[in-house]
């Protein structure tokens, strides 16, 4: 060690079998990757994580996103009649941020100015100061001038609660940190509500039963209208009981063996009263002499003449429903003779909050059993349509025309 400070290590003298033998005196030598130990490489684990991530960062995203476009809209319809007239189109928001606010507007005037100079694709009706806050920001305003918006908004306390809980998705996926199933949860919850305060929750007549996702309104259209897909019944029932199916019909269309999913899940009493709200229902049972309920019962590996009875009773049932009513003409019951395909029920399939559940008959699985699809009826809003994608590309016409094909080919019951 000399007086003058550390001495480095020779480089000339090289590890037997390193191959270098030309390295000039005092040099230092490096590591080689092998000799850190680092591993670059991703292995299947690691890449189903990140994906998961991603996939859980994209769905927050999107409804962080709604949030964010609908809030600047509100502020927008609120303060810019305000201040606007006073300051003019390009200082209204500045002079609604007051003195508090100034840095951070004037961060995002900057930050336009850099977007518009470096030539970035701007769209007219976001080439302003308001387009470039943030969501804490457009809060800031939004409470700042809350006096402006209170009559438009009841709960100024479950406003800024939801955007509380908002804010914690949000910090997750600008950092690109693991978001966890329960914030991810939160966060739709948070925002869904968040667009009910701000006044875009209405969605129509029935839409109550099964609302609208935010994903599904944005990608839904790569599967066709599928919305929803359960390995069983069971499972479809806890996202979507029977109350909500049915609740709000003013037309129901079923088919199946049995109907087991109304019959046996929606009482008497509530049919009765659906019917006499409006609701016109057209059911469509198995033929319980029919020899393929004999052949299912064989696949199903139960006793001769089980099925048949329930689907009997099923029918009696229904029967004592249609009798308890003034108008027995809606609420029509038939049966049919063909191999059993699928089982359906189509809620408002007329309309645009049409709703549809159908599970396709396994041989080896009860009704319980069998995967559940869910599909949305009235069809989709698209901006653009591919010259190789079909307009009406859904399921739900699908099996509506199946139904009426057999409903065509059934027999009344008497």
């Amino acid at each position: 060690m000399s007086s003058g400070g550390l001495e480095l290590p020779p480089g000339g003298e090289a590890s037997e079998g390193d191959g270098s033998t030309d390295a000039p005196p005092g040099a230092v030598s490096l590591a080689r990757p092998m000799e850190i130990g680092a591993e670059l490489d991703w292995g299947a684990d690691a890449w189903s994580e990140v994906r998961t991530r991603a996939r859980r960062a994209g769905r927050a995203y999107i409804w962080l996103n709604l949030v964010e476009q609908r809030l600047r809209a509100v502020v927008a319809a609120v303060l810019r009649p305000v201040y606007e007239p006073v300051h003019g189109e390009e200082e209204w928001v500045v002079a609604a941020a007051g003195p508090a606010g100034q840095e951070w507007v004037q961060r995002a005037a900057a930050v336009r100015e850099v977007s518009r100079r470096k030539g970035y694709l701007l769209d007219p009706a976001d080439d302003n100061v308001l387009s470039f806050l943030t969501l804490p920001q457009l809060r800031e305003l939004l409470v700042q001038h809350w006096p402006c918006f209170e009559p438009y908004m009841d709960d100024r306390r479950e406003l800024e609660l939801a955007l509380d809980e908002l804010e914690v998705s949000r910090n997750v996926v600008s950092r690109n940190r693991a978001l966890s199933v329960t914030v991810l949860a939160q966060a739709e919850r948070a925002a869904a509500r968040l667009l009910e305060i701000l006044g875009t929750g209405a969605r129509g007549p029935g839409a109550g039963r099964l609302p609208v996702d935010a994903v599904e309104d944005l990608v839904g259209d790569r599967y066709a209208d599928v919305i929803g897909v359960h390995a069983d019944r069971v499972r479809l029932q806890r996202q979507l009981p029977v109350e909500d199916l049915f609740g709000n019909a003013r037309r129901l269309d079923a088919v199946g063996i049995g109907l087991n999913l109304l019959v046996q899940n929606y009482s008497g009493r509530r049919l009765v009263r659906l019917a006499e709200a409006g609701c016109r229902s057209r059911l469509l049972f198995l033929n319980p002499a029919s020899s393929a309920v004999r052949r299912r019962e064989r696949e199903l590996g139960i006793k001769k003449g089980e099925m048949s009875r329930s689907v009997e009773m099923n029918i009696m049932h229904m029967r004592r429903v249609r009798d308890r009513l003034r108008d027995t003409a809606a609420f029509e019951i038939r049966v049919f003779d063909e191999t059993p395909r699928f089982t359906a029920y189509l809620v408002n399939g007329d309309g645009a909050d049409g709703l549809a559940v159908v599970q396709s008959y396994l041989r080896k699985a009860r009704g319980m059993e069998a995967p559940v699809l869910v599909l949305r009826g009235g069809g989709r809003e698209r901006d653009v349509v591919r010259e190789d994608q079909d307009a009406d590309n859904g399921l739900f016409a699908t099996y509506r025309e199946e139904f009426d094909g057999v409903w065509a080919d059934s027999r009344p019951v008497s």
